[in-house]
């Protein structure tokens, strides 16, 4: 391995011990309350008493996953709408009040959930709970702001159809998951997203937002009997039950295919994808150490031998997200175009070596270090932190999560590495853009 490679895996996992005040590094996760309301509502409340700030993140199981062809996009635009008025506040004065506690608040809809969340001084906390009841329970959904939202996500629609990386992307997950849901991006499609009104956001939000779908997670210097209480109080309104169909979509089968987009570019872009397994099966600790060993950083495989020894990547990683149903695996390679052919032979051969040949013992060590050590680094904040506890109660594998994540990782021997490879890595889906001249 090259010095420069190596230096950086002795930081990052260097990083994981000299984080000040990171007692889950240390193997201790300090104590979390969680109290389940009447209505169903679940409440997560860390007390930290490190900085005099609080941080808030209330998921809804509602997103992406949920929407269908004709209303794709709809949680999205409805997140990004409710921040923009309630019955008692307009959308600036939403921002004002967040201002006046130090704070901030705002919106978005992702695939496995959509999220409001909010950061205050410690000594402001009711009222940001009071803010975020505020958005939650009365949003007006008025309509100059949903034509203004709406046009927004358009663009940023749009500007996905012309940029090489997302375009390719996008192709790929829409041909690796077929008519999935997962296969559509949770921005959602122009086709749908300009034809969803008022009466659709109304609808969806009141499917969606019920108690037994939400989870509220606090982290700050607070009293966690004082939230509870709070809480309590706040969203006693909150209809009970979970309202909407929970059924999981049927499984995905990919189409192992290959396509070939061409398109005005500066340079190629090829994306292997593969079908992988959600958060909750036993393989995911294993694939997710996978994914570094190829993709993590300046000492993954790829960079090395792709970029640093044979100099074809302008860029290159391996993406494998947390996701509560079927997952997807990514490789991806941005090259010159004159390289393509090469380039995507040697992203064949790297994912043949790795199946193949069993990694070293050295960097298997290297890997789990990367992996746990920018997830430290990713908790250290209070907001970081309760989009953890709330995105892992949501998802069904308990907030406690990362503490058997950590040591799932720790135990994934050489033998897993090729194992799941060797299970997962087979018949790649891939799309591959190819520059044209302009």
């Amino acid at each position: 391995m090259k010095p420069r490679a190596a230096a950086l895996w002795l930081m990052v996992a260097g990083g994981l011990a000299m984080i000040p005040g990171n007692s889950w590094a240390a193997g201790h996760v300090p104590p979390i309350l969680r109290h389940r309301f009447a209505n169903g509502l679940t409440l997560l409340v860390r007390e930290n008493p490190a900085a005099p700030v609080v941080a808030v993140s209330l998921q809804v199981r509602m997103g992406g996953r949920w929407e269908r062809p004709e209303n794709a996009g709809i949680s999205n635009l409805l997140q990004h709408v409710m921040v923009k008025g309630t019955a008692r506040r307009s959308a600036q004065e939403i921002a004002e009040a967040a201002e006046e506690i130090g704070g901030s608040v705002s919106a978005s809809g992702d695939t496995d959930y959509a999220e409001l969340r909010g950061t205050a001084l410690a000594r402001h906390w009711k009222a940001l709970l009071d803010l975020l009841a505020d958005v939650a329970l009365r949003p007006s959904l008025p309509a100059d702001e949903i034509e203004n939202e709406r046009r927004v996500i358009l663009n940023q629609i749009r500007n996905r159809g012309d940029l090489p990386f997302p375009l390719t992307f996008d192709t790929l997950l829409a041909s690796l998951y077929g008519p999935h849901p997962y296969g559509r991006p949770a921005l959602g499609q122009r086709q749908t997203v300009e034809r969803l009104d008022r009466a659709q956001l109304l609808d969806h939000y009141r499917r969606h937002y019920r108690a037994g779908r939400i989870v509220l997670a606090v982290s700050g210097q607070v009293s966690a009997q004082a939230v509870v209480e709070e809480v309590g109080r706040l969203f006693a309104d909150l209809p009970a039950g979970s309202g909407a169909d929970d059924s999981a979509p049927p499984p995905p089968t990919a189409a192992n295919a290959r396509q070939v987009l061409e398109r005005p570019a500066a340079q190629a872009q090829i994306l292997m994808g593969y079908l992988a397994p959600s958060l909750s099966q036993p393989d995911y600790a294993g694939v997710k150490v996978l994914s570094t060993l190829l993709g993590g950083g300046m000492a993954g495989r790829l960079f090395v031998e792709l970029r640093d020894n044979q100099g074809l990547a302008y860029s290159l990683g391996a993406l494998y997200p947390s996701r509560a149903d079927t997952s997807f695996f990514v490789i991806h390679m941005g090259t010159a175009a004159e390289n393509l052919v090469r380039a995507e032979e040697g992203l064949r051969r790297e994912v043949a070596r790795i199946r193949e040949e069993r990694v070293t013992p050295d960097e298997l060590q290297r890997a789990k270090a990367f992996l746990l050590g920018n997830l430290a680094m990713d908790r250290r904040t209070n907001a970081r932190q309760v989009w953890y506890f709330a995105f892992f109660e949501l998802a069904g594998v308990g907030h406690e999560f990362l503490d058997r994540y950590a040591k799932a990782v720790e135990a994934v021997t050489l033998e897993d590495i090729q194992r799941v490879a060797s299970r997962y890595l087979a018949n790649p889906t891939v799309t591959v853009l190819k520059p044209i001249p302009k």
